[in-house]
């Protein structure tokens, strides 16, 4: 039932996003045409916070930091991610891969999946106690050159030992764009 709803959710939120990339890349013949999206890699860093707990002892939410990365894939709307979320007990280190979705000049929503490694299992961090495999959902934008600003939530699906809740983190930050 979980992975089921899981899925559901999954699809029709890539639905949404799949959507909002088609529309953002069709122009009207009366529009002039401009960039939309930001292309590029970057790195940054920044805030975090797991908003849920897993029901036991040592699982209750964890503010922390955040180190993430973008390597855009040319010419593709694809990137590799990277997050390294931390501050609780245990560090979540998270490779994903995301479909990005151009929404306006030098913006992009992005949304993919990935898995979460702790460093440190059965102890808290700001993705659960364990190791999970993980939705994510984002925004970034360049702000001024080469400054990159960021935000997006994690799920983690099942997450937390003896217990069959998922974890859910969000973060922002700033990055470097090069």
């Amino acid at each position: 039932m979980k992975l089921a709803k899981s899925l559901a959710s999954t699809i029709a939120v890539a639905s949404v996003v799949l959507y909002a990339g088609i529309a953002s890349a069709q122009t009207a013949p009366t529009q002039l045409v401009t960039t939309r999206g930001m292309n590029g890699s970057y790195i940054g860093a920044g805030v975090s916070a797991g908003v849920t707990n897993g029901g036991r002892q040592n699982d209750a939410a964890v503010l922390g930091g955040n180190v993430q990365g973008r390597v855009a894939v040319k010419n593709t709307p694809v990137s590799v991610r990277g997050s390294v979320l931390f501050g609780g007990d245990s560090t979540a280190i998270i490779p994903t891969l995301t479909y990005d979705a151009p929404i306006a000049k030098n913006t992009n929503l992005y949304i993919g999946g990935g898995y979460s490694f702790l460093t440190d299992e059965g102890q808290a961090s700001q993705l659960g106690n364990k190791n999970a495999p993980v939705l994510t959902l984002g925004a970034e934008t360049q702000v001024a050159k080469n400054t990159v600003i960021y935000g997006d939530a994690k799920w983690g699906i099942d997450a937390y030992k003896g217990s069959d809740s998922d974890a859910l983190s969000l973060q922002a930050g700033v990055g470097y764009r090069f």
